[in-house]
């Protein structure tokens, strides 16, 4: 048996609340980042939606959207 990717329809009769989704992340040109495998960074580009292109100072790394592991400082 396998779970399904879709999510989970929350009904207005239900006793719980519903689950919280977050807001994507935006970057711009400049930011300072920090990653969970690289460390360090600085955008450098932006594919609008897509992905942010990181100079981590050793490689340049392209990380694609939503960007879990990524966050700004």
């Amino acid at each position: 048996m396998t779970k399904s990717a879709a999510p989970k329809r929350h009904l207005p009769t239900s006793p719980f609340k519903a689950p919280v989704v977050p807001a994507p992340k935006h970057f711009a040109l400049g930011d300072q980042v920090t990653h969970d495998v690289y460390g360090l960074g600085r955008v450098i580009g932006i594919e609008d939606g897509v992905a942010a292109l990181v100079d981590f100072g050793s490689a340049q790394k392209r990380i694609s959207s939503p960007y879990t592991k990524m966050t700004k400082l």
